[in-house]
């Protein structure tokens, strides 16, 4: 494992932590290419059941490293499709994020910038300290945007006030992020970490195959069209129904104990 990442698996929670605090976890050509293959791992691990993204110091990550992209400029060597292509496929760790089967959380701390917090974005909570902060950026460095932010961001707020976010790049505070839905909730900074990891505990030790079709569900919802999410909601049930999870949760409001989910 790169020394770019810290892991860490406890009690179902699986942590990745960008580690670049002396660059504000700015997301370097290392980073990009091992993101992805660090989630894809967490996603297939039956012993993880949440999946936690943070940042490393006193930032979440401020984006691409915009000195090295200044730095590398046109020296390449690669033709404008492999560029494409390579930055392409660095971005799928979004879709990662946001298709997988898994409960993700984003516990930001401190700035979340462009790539930053397009990734932060695509989680499905985020859970911010009162010093957090996000901003498109991309506009104040001359770029258009990457890593899903558009998409992400449109779902959240609306396109009128995703366009404005991205043309003004507008640094938002922690209250002004939890008004505009940007984050699930703000604690204090002192508490973030067990705030975060309580929540992370409870999703991982609750119906891990119940969570998968509810994902499935909300992906489907945000295509718009009622005909496809009847079809997956009654997909989901049917399959819910089957599992060990149902049948123990079903017995335990019998009984009017909680109940023990095995994920199966």
């Amino acid at each position: 494992m790169s020394e770019e990442f810290l892991v860490s698996v406890e009690d179902g929670v699986a942590v990745l932590t960008l580690n670049r605090p002396e660059r504000l976890n700015a997301l370097n050509r290392t980073m990009l290419s091992g993101l992805r293959t660090h989630l894809e791992a967490f996603s297939e691990n039956r012993d993880v059941g949440c999946i936690v993204l943070t940042g490393a110091g006193r930032a979440f990550c401020s984006g691409g490293d915009v000195k090295v992209q200044a730095a590398t400029a046109g020296k390449s060597g690669q033709s404008p499709e492999q560029r494409t292509d390579q930055l392409r496929a660095s971005m799928e760790a979004s879709r990662v994020l946001h298709d997988m089967p898994i409960p993700t959380i984003a516990m930001v701390n401190g700035v979340a910038a462009g790539a930053g917090m397009s990734l932060a974005l695509a989680c499905d909570l985020r859970i911010a300290g009162e010093a957090a902060r996000m901003t498109t950026a991309f506009a104040k460095v001359g770029l258009s945007g990457d890593y899903g932010g558009t998409y992400f961001l449109t779902q959240l707020v609306g396109p009128s006030k995703a366009r404005e976010l991205y043309l003004t790049a507008e640094l938002l505070d922690s209250s002004r992020l939890l008004s505009l839905g940007m984050v699930s909730r703000v604690v204090p900074d002192a508490d973030l970490v067990a705030e975060t990891m309580a929540l992370a505990k409870r999703l991982a030790a609750g119906p891990r195959m119940a969570y998968r079709y509810i994902k499935r569900n909300m992906n489907v919802a945000e295509e718009g069209n009622l005909s496809k999410s009847l079809d997956s909601e009654a997909f989901g049930m049917l399959r819910c129904r089957e599992t060990a999870d149902h049948a123990e949760a079903a017995q335990a409001f019998v009984e009017k104990r909680p109940p023990a989910f095995t994920g199966r």
